[in-house]
């Protein structure tokens, strides 16, 4: 087993610790005598969640490959991406995405079970993601949902990928929810936002789990307010005219999105209302099951919105994972 003990540290870490030199770091599981089981729960977040992508990356680097991943919402997605051998083609068009392409998914509806109908979406993550069944992925696999008619908790671990991620991020208000097996299914961040139990569940003696909300009030509205500001100042002079007497997606984001003169569009309070759920439930959660290494990439600044910014996400999640390399080693020793 190396020893990263006696390494000089580098840089500072989120809390002013310092990390090793990623550079230097090597965990190479083969020298662990007795290979322990190893989960991954990977936390619902929305555009935060372009951090799993670096996590999931630096864990490849260190020769940590988990035998479990679990995944809610847009963990779902990066980690099937991941053990489906996608994950480079995902990372592509997470970095690829603008402001303005970001509309060109956004199918605005009004008057169906949710705001955006998803198709675009759909037809992108078949784009990058082949049919897949689930029971055919190297490691196990678990996309947390939630039934809306009961709020119980359903774990997906076969079927289609695709599907089974689609559940697993349909939003309520944003996405409409999606029919499997005779049940109505949406986002199981509403019930396990970083789903440690289901790793446990299936048996893994070390559970790695990755949050998204540890850092998340503050600055929300008001850059939500700006960015839509933006994204409607984009389209030039004469928006309004342009539109011919109908909405545009881009128009219709701006006053779902936008914050009036006496309070913040209804997009907003939806996006700001899940992101104080999230957290709360998270902190409930992870305090009654707790993991054996948590990560918190520090992306609480970014709106969950902003999809344009995986760059900064990504690297935010290989931080994260630096920043817990002690932690990783002496998990991984300890319960070997």
């Amino acid at each position: 087993m190396t020893d990263i003990s006696d390494q000089e540290p580098s840089d500072p870490g989120a809390d002013g610790a310092k990390t090793p030199d990623a550079n230097t770091i090597k965990l190479p599981l083969a020298d662990i005598p007795k290979r322990p089981s190893i989960g991954l729960a990977l936390g619902g977040g929305v555009a935060r969640g372009w951090a799993h992508i670096g996590v999931v990356q630096r864990l490849d680097e260190l020769g940590i490959r988990p035998d479990i991943v679990a995944g809610t919402s847009v963990g779902a997605l990066v980690g099937g991406c991941w053990l489906a051998g996608h994950l480079p083609a995902l990372e592509e068009w997470a970095r690829s995405l603008t402001k303005t392409r970001m509309l060109t998914y956004f199918d605005v509806m009004l008057g169906g079970s949710g705001i955006m109908g998803g198709k675009r979406l759909e037809k992108a993550l078949r784009r990058y993601l082949p049919a897949t069944d689930i029971s055919q992925l190297p490691q196990k696999f678990i996309a947390v949902t939630c039934e809306l008619a009961t709020g119980h908790e359903i774990w997906l671990m076969d079927g289609d990928l695709a599907e089974a991620i689609q559940a697993a991020y349909a939003l309520p208000g944003i996405f409409p929810p999606r029919a499997h097996n005779g049940r109505w299914l949406i986002d199981g961040a509403l019930v396990n936002p970083v789903p440690v139990s289901a790793c446990r569940a299936l048996g893994a003696r070390v559970v790695i789990a990755v949050g998204l909300h540890a850092d998340a009030f503050g600055q929300g509205v008001m850059q939500r307010k700006n960015k839509f500001d933006q994204l409607a100042d984009e389209g030039g002079e004469g928006l309004e005219k342009a539109a011919k007497g109908k909405l545009t997606e881009r128009l219709m984001m701006r006053r779902l999105f936008h914050a009036g003169q006496n309070a913040p569009g209804v997009g907003s309070v939806m996006l700001a209302s899940f992101n104080i759920l999230m957290d709360r439930v998270t902190r409930a959660r992870i305090a009654g099951e707790p993991p054996d290494v948590l990560m918190t990439p520090q992306a609480g600044h970014i709106p969950l919105l902003d999809f344009d910014r995986a760059d900064e996400l990504i690297k935010l999640g290989r931080n994260a994972v630096d920043h817990q390399i002690r932690e990783l080693e002496s998990a991984l020793t300890y319960l070997a």
